[in-house]
């Protein structure tokens, strides 16, 4: 089993590299080995797109996707969680989730006695999201945004249905917001950011990739489809910006292995450890955190040992911090709340769901979170203009 590789080998690093090359203070964590601060310092414009989904194995095992397999530079490990929730906020704050402290999908906030879906930011059982419920977001995140870190002007280009959100609006500091409604749009509006005068940064995000391998499996025809889409999407790009001293990197902030229902296990078919549970699962089916009853622990590792085993591992959650599978350094001072008393990291392609009332029941395909190389492993591309 592999963790997130801090020490220079992860997409916190790589934010590191960018936010010194963009002006920025010394970071906290080391350079990018594969991308130094030398190669971006001295660009006029940067462009940082993120694919939501793209895991490294997974581009390397479609060569027909020439143009980006052809400016593969190597691979860097995400942050853990490997899930949208946790490596989004490192790619929008430049910090790892020890420091941003969201870890994962549903996250138990104590300071508000709930469990939120953290992006859209509603509780878990539903409803409208942080300003509905009069929650600031800024004040209660407490993150600031990685454009507030550089000292180059900065753009953010995000899909419509989320670019207003409470969380997008939060995390864009002084960066000027931009919003798309298909690839298309997305390409011509990220081409006349490049284009225009003065040196900048730009955080381009396209997240359907990743919803197309929940809905239908990240090994699907229709995954495999749309990337071929994007891959020519990203040659149209080259095309339009040649000669226009531009650094374009393409990354991702996880990848996806595919399940299925017969590799679920539902916690109503195990009433004994749903009832050492006080909190329902937080975090994500692949890396579930678990809050227990008092005097429940033994209980709880012997039951995942004896019904579970080959299917889940248990770690106290303090191990996890200990042996800094969330970064380095000093830990938000909230972390320890957010990771519950128990780890269960599932095995294989093995997830575990649990349900509230009246919480409408799915049934994801593609699905990440987990520490497998599918899941961990993303791709750095590079391309200079």
């Amino acid at each position: 089993m592999q963790l997130p590789d801090y020490q220079g080998g992860s997409i916190v690093n790589l934010m590191a590299s960018l936010q010194v090359g963009l002006g920025g203070a010394d970071h906290a964590y080391a350079q990018l080995s594969l991308l130094p601060t030398d190669e971006i310092i001295h660009q006029r414009q940067v462009l940082l797109w993120v694919i939501d989904g793209l895991g490294y194995n997974y581009l390397r095992s479609h060569p027909a996707a020439v143009h980006l397999n052809a400016a593969l530079r190597g691979s860097m490990t995400s942050v853990f969680p490997p899930t949208t929730a946790s490596a989004i906020t490192t790619f929008l704050t430049g910090e790892a989730p020890q420091q941003h402290g969201l870890t994962g999908w549903f996250t138990y906030f104590k300071e508000l006695g709930s469990v939120l879906s953290v992006l859209p930011g509603g509780s878990r059982y539903g409803g409208p999201g942080y300003s509905a419920c009069g929650i600031d977001a800024g004040k209660l995140l407490g993150h600031t945004a990685f454009a507030d870190r550089i000292e180059v002007d900065a753009c953010t280009l995000s899909p419509a249905n989320i670019a207003g959100s409470d969380f997008s609006q939060t995390h864009l500091g002084r960066a000027k917001g931009h919003s798309y409604r298909n690839l298309q749009e997305m390409l011509t509006k990220t081409v006349q950011i490049l284009q225009a005068p003065g040196r900048r940064y730009t955080y381009l995000y396209w997240s359907e990739l990743d919803t197309i391998g929940h809905r239908m499996g990240i090994w699907s025809e229709a995954a495999q489809q749309h990337l071929m889409l994007l891959d020519q999407a990203f040659a149209a790009l080259l095309e339009q910006i040649q000669g226009t001293d531009i650094l374009l990197i393409v990354c991702a902030d996880h990848g996806q292995v595919d399940t299925s229902p017969a590799e679920t296990l539902d916690l109503e078919k195990h009433p004994d450890l749903a009832e050492m549970l006080i909190l329902p699962l937080c975090g994500e089916p692949r890396a579930a955190y678990c809050y227990l009853r008092a005097g429940c622990e033994t209980a709880f590792d012997v039951y995942i040992e004896s019904e579970l085993k080959g299917l889940a591992r248990s770690y106290p959650s303090q191990q996890l911090i200990e042996e800094k599978w969330f970064g380095l350094g000093e830990p938000h001072p909230r972390l320890s709340q957010r990771i519950g008393d128990r780890l269960l990291l599932m095995q294989s392609n093995t997830i575990i769901t649990d349900w509230l009332a009246q919480e409408k029941r799915f049934q994801m395909t593609g699905v990440h979170g987990g520490l497998s190389d599918d899941e961990l492993m993303v791709p750095l591309i590079v391309v200079k203009t």
